[in-house]
C-alpha cells in the first residue's frame, strides 16, 4: 500500500444502454472495445497508465494533472471525429481529479477518487469536468481553458465541491457557441406537471417539490414524500436538491445516462424529466418535465 500525489481520469460512454439496445450486444461491444481501446492508447501516448476497465469505461493514473487535462481534451477530440454514422452515435463523458490517492493492489482509492467518480456521474455526453483543487494544479494555458460551474456534494465529505469545465475543442467561438445560452431575453425555467406549468426566473426563491399541499408543485404520486425536493436558483444555473427517502431521478434529453440522487445535488440540463421516488424514464405521475425556455414579455 502506497500514498501519493496523483490524477485520476474517468472516461465512461454515454448512453451505452441505448447503444446496445440499438446495434444489438454483439455489435456494440466490439464497436464500444475498440473504442476504449483507442483511448487507452491515448492514455499512454499523453504518460498516463490505464488501472482497470469499469463497464464501458476506462480508469487512469497521471503523474501531475496537466497530463491528465490533456488526455482528456484529447480523448473528446477523438471521439468527436469517430465514425459517428456506423458508432451509434457515441459520445464519452471524462472527469479528472488531483490529489493524494491509496495505491493498493494495483488499484486507487481515497477522496480524490470519489470526487472523480461524483464529477464523472454528473457529466453531460462530451463534457470534461474537474474540481477546484484540481484547477490549481493545472498549466497556466490549461486553468485558462476551464470555467466555473457549480457546487456539488459528495457522498462522506462535509464540505461541498466546485465543479469545473474544461472547454476542449480547438475553436475558442465554436466552444462559446456551444456552451452559452441564447442571451435574447432572460432565460427561465419551466416546470410542467399534469397540464400545468410554471416559470422560475433565476432571481426566485428556491421551488419545493412534493406530495404535501404546501408544496410550489404538488406531485400526487405515492412515490413521492411529503417534501421530496427543491429547485435552487444559483448563479446561471438551477440546482435539483434531492431531500427525500426514496431518491431523486433526474434525466437530462439527448441520451444523457439517469442519475439518481439521495440527499445530493445536480446541475439541471437544457430540458428533461424529473422522477420523484421513480425512474425518470417511466413518464407516471411521479413525473416532471423541465425545460430552459426565453421568458415571454
Amino acid at each position: 500500500m502506497e500514498t501519493a500525489e496523483r490524477a485520476k481520469l474517468f472516461v465512461d460512454v454515454a448512453d451505452s444502454t441505448r447503444i446496445y439496445e440499438s446495434l444489438g450486444d454483439t455489435k456494440a461491444l466490439a464497436i464500444i472495445g475498440r473504442l476504449l481501446r483507442r483511448l487507452a492508447e491515448d492514455v499512454t501516448l499523453g504518460g498516463g497508465s490505464v488501472v482497470k476497465q469499469l463497464g464501458d469505461g476506462v480508469i487512469c493514473l497521471f503523474g501531475d494533472a496537466s497530463a491528465a487535462a490533456r488526455v482528456a481534451c484529447t480523448m473528446q477530440q477523438a471521439v468527436a471525429v469517430h465514425d459517428q454514422p456506423n458508432s451509434g452515435g457515441l459520445t464519452v463523458k471524462v472527469a479528472f481529479t488531483y490529489g493524494p490517492v491509496v495505491l493498493s493492489g494495483g488499484d486507487v482509492f481515497g477522496d480524490t477518487v470519489n470526487v472523480c467518480a461524483r464529477l464523472a456521474s454528473l457529466a453531460n455526453a462530451g463534457q470534461v469536468l474537474t474540481n477546484e483543487h484540481s484547477l490549481e494544479a493545472l498549466a497556466p494555458e490549461l486553468r485558462a481553458r476551464c470555467r466555473k460551474l457549480f457546487p456539488i456534494r459528495v457522498k462522506g465529505r462535509m464540505e461541498e465541491v466546485t465543479a469545473y469545465e474544461m472547454l476542449w475543442r480547438a475553436d475558442p467561438d465554436l466552444t462559446e457557441a456551444n456552451i452559452v445560452r441564447p442571451t435574447r431575453g432572460e432565460m427561465v425555467l419551466k416546470l410542467s406537471y399534469a397540464g400545468d406549468s410554471i416559470s422560475v426566473r433565476h432571481d426566485a426563491a428556491p421551488v419545493r417539490l412534493g406530495r404535501d399541499k404546501e408544496n410550489d408543485v404538488v406531485v400526487t404520486s405515492n412515490y413521492a414524500s411529503r417534501f421530496h425536493a427543491r429547485i435552487v436558483p444559483r448563479g446561471r444555473h438551477f440546482i435539483l436538491a434531492d431531500q427525500s427517502s426514496n431518491g431523486t431521478f433526474l434525466l437530462s434529453d439527448g441520451g444523457a445516462t439517469e442519475i439518481v440522487l439521495m440527499r445530493e445535488e445536480a446541475v439541471l440540463g437544457e430540458r428533461g424529466w424529473i422522477g420523484l421516488g421513480h425512474t425518470a424514464t417511466m413518464h407516471g405521475d411521479h413525473a416532471l418535465r423541465f425545460r430552459w425556455e426565453a421568458e415571454r414579455d
